[in-house]
C-alpha cells in the first residue's frame, strides 16, 4: 500500500494536531507558517488576546518550533531530554535578539504507531505529550551535530500552561532557557 506521508511526516502532523488542539480549547489563534517562517525556525505563530491582567498588552505572537519524536527521552527528577539535531536551528532559537519570543514544542510519541491515536465514540486520545522550552540564551552547541535541551516535566503543554505563558509575556517577563 503506497503512503503519502512517512512515519517521520505523521509525527510532525500530530505536533500540529497536538497544538492546535490545545491553542483552540482557550482560544488561541494557532497559524501554521509559510516555507519562508520554517526556515526561520518558525512552524506555528500563535495570537493570544487579551486583556491581560495587570498588562496593557491586549494581543500577543508566540513562535512556536515543534518536533515529534518516538525516541525515549532520558529522564531526571524535574526534566526531559531531546537531542536537537540541527546547530544553525538551535542557534537561531537561543538568540536573544529576536523581538518576539520562540519555543520548542516536542511531542514525545509512543515506539509503536498503533499507539499514536485512538479514536472512539467517547473520546480522541492522542498518546503521549508535549513539552514546551524557551532556549533563548542558551549555551553554545559545542559540535555540528546538535545539542541535547532539556524540557522541565512542569512545562507540559497544556490550555492552563499556554495561557501562562502568554500572561508571562503580557508582563515582559523573559523566558529563558534555565540549565538543570
Amino acid at each position: 500500500m503506497y503512503k503519502p506521508l512517512d512515519s517521520k511526516d505523521i509525527e510532525s502532523e500530530l505536533s500540529y494536531a497536538y497544538l492546535h488542539a490545545v491553542a483552540s480549547a482557550v482560544g488561541i489563534n494557532c497559524q501554521i507558517e509559510n516555507r519562508h517562517g520554517d526556515n526561520r525556525c518558525v512552524d506555528v505563530r500563535l495570537t493570544c488576546y487579551g486583556p491581560f491582567e495587570d498588562s496593557y498588552k491586549e494581543e500577543i505572537d508566540l513562535k512556536v518550533q515543534l518536533k515529534a519524536t518516538i525516541a525515549e527521552p532520558t529522564e531526571t527528577e524535574s526534566h526531559f531530554s531531546y537531542f536537537y539535531r540541527g546547530v544553525n536551528q538551535y542557534d537561531f532559537l537561543r538568540e536573544e535578539t529576536k523581538n518576539q519570543h520562540r519555543v520548542l514544542i516536542v511531542l514525545f510519541l509512543p515506539e509503536d504507531n498503533k499507539e499514536w491515536l485512538n479514536v472512539s465514540t467517547e473520546q480522541l486520545v492522542l498518546k503521549n505529550c508535549a513539552y514546551w522550552v524557551s532556549l533563548r540564551g542558551a549555551d553554545i552547541c559545542s559540535n555540528n551535530s546538535g545539542t541535547t535541551v532539556y524540557l522541565p516535566k512542569d512545562q507540559l503543554l497544556s490550555p492552563k500552561n499556554l495561557l501562562t505563558i502568554f500572561e508571562r509575556l503580557s508582563k515582559n517577563e523573559p523566558l529563558n532557557y534555565m540549565t538543570p
